[in-house]
């Protein structure tokens, strides 16, 4: 295969594009992260970590397409950011997301499966007491969404001769954070298919990582947890502050940048120390 390389402008990074037509390279930027004009899929993006990662990603330059079961609300509406609506637990709203992304784009570069419930399950409480109807519930979203989205986008990445690929998961699998047996799962499950699926599709070119983040203050892990808490929480890091969403935001646009092209089925924890694995 023979490529052409461009360059933007005199300092901007080299960027290869395939000499012949229907073969895709990931954009490439230098800087370790994710290069102008790569198109990103983020889910749960009207809100919380997934607008502010959509932000982010916007900022260095991406398209980025950001799908929620709700509507865009307060500074989530970024002119840079597509919102769309989209229910990530249902296979026909994939259908259809994945149709807006490439009737508008053309391509899928990255996924960013984000969309969780959280704020959603009230307070935490014993396993026992979790009816049947909330586990299923937190498995449909949080384990079926993810799955649901890198099958909807494996044909198109295929065809494009690759892509990135960005689970959500959380810390408290390694932790096992008690009395949240319903949401701990599903992240675990997050895990086990990002490296399961990792290695299914790394032939054609697909990286599959997953970033786990810690205890991020938010609206909804405010709503969930007392300030008391909150500041117990950020004592016990390494690097003793508060969690915002922009801490994961880096990682997360470095996972979708050509230069983490060697790393697949991987977990990154961020969550200032308090974890090592």
């Amino acid at each position: 295969m023979r490529y052409e390389v461009l360059r933007a402008d005199c300092t901007g990074p080299l960027v290869r594009r395939p000499t012949t037509t229907g073969v895709h390279v990931q954009p490439t930027d230098m800087r370790g992260s994710v290069a102008p004009g790569t198109v990103v899929l983020v889910t749960g993006g009207a809100r919380g970590i997934g607008a502010e990662l959509s932000r982010y990603l916007a900022a260095q330059g991406a398209a980025v397409v950001a799908a929620d079961l709700v509507e865009a609300v307060g500074d989530a509406g970024d002119p840079d950011v597509t919102h769309v609506q989209a229910d990530v637990s249902d296979e026909t709203s994939w259908r259809q997301l994945v149709t807006t992304v490439l009737d508008r784009h053309g391509r899928i570069d990255a996924l960013v499966n984000n969309a969780a419930i959280y704020q959603g399950l009230g307070a935490k409480r014993p396993f026992t007491d979790i009816t049947v109807d909330e586990w299923d519930r937190v498995m449909a979203v949080n384990t079926r969404g993810v799955w649901l989205g890198m099958r909807a986008v494996h044909p198109v990445m295929k065809a494009q001769g690759g892509g990135r690929v960005v689970n959500i998961a959380s810390s408290t699998v390694h932790s096992g954070v008690p009395y949240f047996a319903h949401y701990t799962a599903s992240k675990g499950a997050v895990i086990a298919l990002t490296r399961s699926v990792a290695r299914e599709v790394g032939r054609d070119g697909i990286t599959v990582n997953a970033v786990a983040p810690g205890l991020v203050e938010t609206d909804a892990t405010r709503a969930l947890n007392d300030d008391d808490y909150l500041a117990s929480a950020a004592g016990h890091r390494a690097v003793p502050r508060p969690m915002e969403p922009g801490d994961l935001a880096p990682v997360v646009s470095f996972l979708c940048s050509s230069g983490s092209g060697f790393i697949t089925g991987q977990t990154v924890i961020v969550d200032g120390g308090v974890t090592f694995s």
